[in-house]
């Protein structure tokens, strides 16, 4: 059973495919687990409600933010903003600010639609 549906928007797919075939299937993995499995390691709430996926392939840190569209009502999905590779311990705040403003626009356009 999935708790939920990954989509990604424009930057995170521009990040997804400047990776080798090796680290893109990772993620591809992870991120579909966490969809089945609320598992924290994978998928993780940080600050402003703005979310985590997180892979670790070859010692390298691959995260992707993201944040949780539910107003169709019916199935709830979860946008993929942007993705990097992550050098510190917090995940930077430049990083969480441009989710934020990825997510603003996101609403917006489909508002009005």
């Amino acid at each position: 059973m999935k708790y939920f549906q990954t989509r990604f928007l424009e930057e995170a797919d521009k990040f997804i495919s400047g990776l080798d075939i090796k680290t893109v299937k990772k993620v591809f993995y992870n991120i579909d687990l966490a969809e089945q499995t609320n598992d924290p390691k994978l998928f993780k709430k940080i600050p402003n409600e703005i979310w985590e996926f997180r892979t670790k392939y070859n010692g390298i840190q691959i995260r992707f933010l993201a944040f949780w569209d539910k107003s169709d009502g019916k199935k709830t999905l979860v946008l993929a903003t942007h993705g990097f590779i992550k050098k510190v311990d917090k995940v930077p705040k430049n990083e969480i600010e441009k989710a934020e403003r990825i997510r603003t626009i996101y609403f917006e356009n489909n508002l009005k639609k």
